[in-house]
């Protein structure tokens, strides 16, 4: 986790997160919702006198929601795990989808 200070940006490309001052996203809230929504970025808002605050795209937030409800489930998680050591041996098998 990075500390900053109110007026401090900092991008971390390789762990896709901006954090950055509230200030800052309050002068320029389009252009983070953007980011939010088009790059998929996961924006932190640091405040002086609070919480920060996790700015992120519902797309980004669903597929965390699956993600946490899949891995909650040991059965659910253990099929996937097993599913992917399968493809990963070669052993998937390629379907054509019905159409109903």
């Amino acid at each position: 986790m990075h500390n900053c200070t109110l007026y401090c940006t900092i991008y971390t490309w390789g762990d896709f997160m901006i954090a950055t001052s509230y200030s800052t996203v309050r002068q320029n809230f389009k252009d983070y919702c953007d980011k939010a929504a088009n790059d998929f970025e996961t924006i932190i808002i640091t405040r002086e006198r609070g919480e920060n605050v996790v700015m992120l795209s519902e797309a980004e937030y669903n597929n965390l929601l699956e993600n946490l409800y899949v891995r909650s489930n040991p059965k659910y998680y253990n099929e996937l795990l097993q599913s992917i050591e399968q493809l990963k041996k070669g052993k998937g098998q390629k379907r054509e989808l019905l159409d109903e």
